[in-house]
């Protein structure tokens, strides 16, 4: 069974991403508690805002080393995502460190305004489509950003959107996976990829 427990990090976006998981057919537990992490099968980090901000929530709530020793199946999204990195640009800000690397701030070109907003489409390799959480899904499919950082494409990239440069937009390594965009307001992809780490 199921035991879904999503980390109360302030983010507005909590409640739709909540009812999102609950049209799936699965419960949730919004907590701060790290028992209750451990107890879990999966664990979502959502996160809106600036990453410093996050972090200092995460610290506050004594989870930061819970997070760091969790071996279930993990899922940031948005500044969740990011805060898996070594460090973002924003703030200069020291993050989890379970993926390697550090985010950045789009550089703003022309006819690219910052924050990204809207639809854009996911890429991804032939080599990366049976990825289970990748199921159901086709590269050129669109999901929902809203965000002025993140990561540059890497060794942990599931799939890249452009938006006036690449970035990655799906993240994987062991048990730790992220998203840039939000699933919860994605329709029916960002369904699939909620559905799809449900099932890891």
């Amino acid at each position: 069974m199921t035991r879904l427990a999503i980390i109360d990090s302030g983010g507005a976006n909590i409640a739709s991403l909540q009812f999102a998981i609950d049209r799936l057919g699965v419960s949730s537990t919004l907590t701060t508690d790290a028992q209750v992490l451990r107890a879990a099968t999966h664990v979502i980090l959502p996160g809106v805002g600036a990453a410093a901000d996050c972090m200092s929530r995460l610290r506050q709530a004594g989870l930061v080393e819970t997070i760091r020793t969790l071996t279930q199946p993990l899922l940031g999204i948005c500044v969740g995502m990011q805060l898996l990195f070594e460090s973002s640009e924003e703030g200069d800000t020291v993050c989890l460190g379970l993926l390697p690397g550090r985010v950045r701030r789009f550089a703003g070109r022309a006819g690219f305004p910052v924050p990204h907003i809207g639809w854009n489409q996911l890429e991804f390799d032939a080599a990366n489509a049976g990825n289970p959480l990748l199921a159901g899904l086709n590269s050129g499919d669109h999901m929902y950003f809203v965000h002025s950082y993140a990561a540059p494409p890497g060794p942990v990239t599931l799939a890249r959107t452009t938006y006036g440069e690449p970035f990655s937009a799906l993240v994987q390594q062991g048990n730790v996976q992220g998203a840039q965009f939000h699933p919860e307001r994605s329709a029916r992809n960002g369904a699939c990829l909620l559905g799809n780490f449900l099932r890891l």
